[in-house]
């Protein structure tokens, strides 16, 4: 018998930590492997966590409501023979396979330096000249383990230029702890509260924003969806919202206006092929950000199906690593709330989010005439290292124009 521990996986590209919603065992229960051994929550997504070995679990590390690092270990189990052993001969195959692309991966050196955010960010707070350090990932790439292993071991940090005697710098003042008062309630910040927390910390301390607003007259849209909604219902067995006709029209502006379906990526933008547009979805207190898969390819019948299937999935539970990976940019349903104009904040590493405001029956001069009219304000956020006002412009107007004409003869649903 052997003691191997089992650590946080990775549940998703940009997933980087996790919080232990629940244990599905206790220690001195026996597991296979691949059995399901407890239930992590993610900013991005709700999954169980599978044994890497089969045998008994001997102590549990990570207590449940703890939120932890990819890697980190949750928990050991005393593995059984047979399993040990094959896994200790996938481990010498790995060694062996490792120990021959070792020389071709010191050979090529094309991504020594593409760094990612969270290795800049590592680097940065540390003193670390990232030109000193080895990377191991593919083409010589830094990763964040390899940033970690220069802490760890006390490397040296970057060069001085200057020559001059370093001059003391005031330590920073820790912030004053705010006090509760009596009567006060006290919630803890844990699970998606705390990840939502970093990812807004995030986004705005690294993406300079800017935003735009249009309004936009979609009368003939109301029109066009009380006419069909109640046949659509007994037909889909789900309802045709509004939402599903603003993702229609912002999926072919940016097929017209693909700037805005771009990534900052340190040294080049990324502009995407794939229009992936990501949706929030709320459970209790609970946000959810997935993603409708090439919206563009498809008609307001299959968006709404998709805006449907997701909303399910998020109220229970059962979202998955891919519902939420991918999204280009983010179209949010602001209002449904009864919001009539806000600022989103950018969805990392996305380049923009467009709030859809709440439609509103107005009075609006046409032809020198009042008339009631159904209005809608749409608000842009933008990244300004990747988008200037110009573009952005015309791929508002270009939404407009498309909402403004939707009507029973120009769109049909299905």
């Amino acid at each position: 018998m052997t003691i191997e521990n089992i650590t946080m996986p990775q549940l998703g590209e940009s997933v980087t930590e996790g919080t232990i919603n629940s244990w599905l065992v206790k220690e001195g229960d026996h597991v296979n492997k691949y059995d399901p051994i407890a239930d992590i929550m993610t900013d991005k997504v709700n999954a169980e966590v599978p044994s890497s070995f089969t045998g008994v679990i001997k102590e549990i590390i990570t207590e449940e409501g703890t939120t932890i690092k990819v890697g980190d270990v949750m928990c050991s189990i005393e593995v059984e023979e047979s399993d040990s052993e094959t896994q200790t001969e996938t481990s010498a195959k790995q060694e062996e396979k490792a120990t021959e692309e070792t020389a071709t991966k010191q050979e090529d050196t094309s991504m020594k330096n593409r760094y990612s955010p969270a290795v800049l960010r590592l680097a940065q707070e540390n003193d670390i000249d990232l030109q000193r350090v080895d990377g191991t990932g593919a083409g010589g790439r830094i990763t964040r383990k390899d940033i970690e292993k220069v802490i760890q071991e006390g490397q040296p940090a970057a060069e001085t230029v200057s020559q001059e005697e370093p001059k003391p710098v005031a330590p920073k003042a820790p912030s004053a702890p705010v006090q509760s008062s009596a009567g006060d309630v006290e919630i803890p910040v844990t699970g998606v509260r705390k990840a939502i927390a970093a990812n807004m910390v995030r986004a705005k301390q690294e993406i300079p924003h800017a935003w735009m607003t249009v309004e936009v007259d979609v009368t003939d849209l109301v029109s066009y969806r009380k006419q069909i909604k109640d046949t659509f219902k007994q037909q889909e067995g789900f309802n045709l919202t509004y939402f599903a006709f603003f993702v229609k029209a912002v999926a072919q502006a940016l097929k017209e206006y693909p700037e805005l379906n771009s990534t900052w990526a340190e040294d080049k933008i990324i502009q995407r092929k794939d229009v992936h547009l990501s949706i929030a979805v709320a459970k209790d207190d609970q946000l959810f950000v997935p993603v409708i898969k090439h919206a563009d390819e498809k008609s307001v019948k299959g968006i709404a199906r998709d805006i449907f299937d997701l909303a399910m999935k998020a109220r229970n539970g059962k979202l998955t690593s891919d519902d939420m990976s991918g999204g280009t940019f983010t179209v949010n349903n602001t209002g449904s709330f009864g919001s009539v104009s806000s600022m989103g904040i950018i969805n990392h590493p996305q380049a923009a989010i467009l709030q859809v405001e709440s439609i509103v029956k107005r009075p609006v001069i046409i032809n020198d005439m009042f008339a009631a009219r159904d209005m809608v304000n749409l608000s842009l956020s933008l990244d300004h290292r990747v988008l200037d006002g110009l573009v952005c412009g015309k791929f508002l107007a270009r939404v407009k124009e498309i909402l403004e004409g939707m009507n029973e003869d120009t769109l049909s649903v299905y």
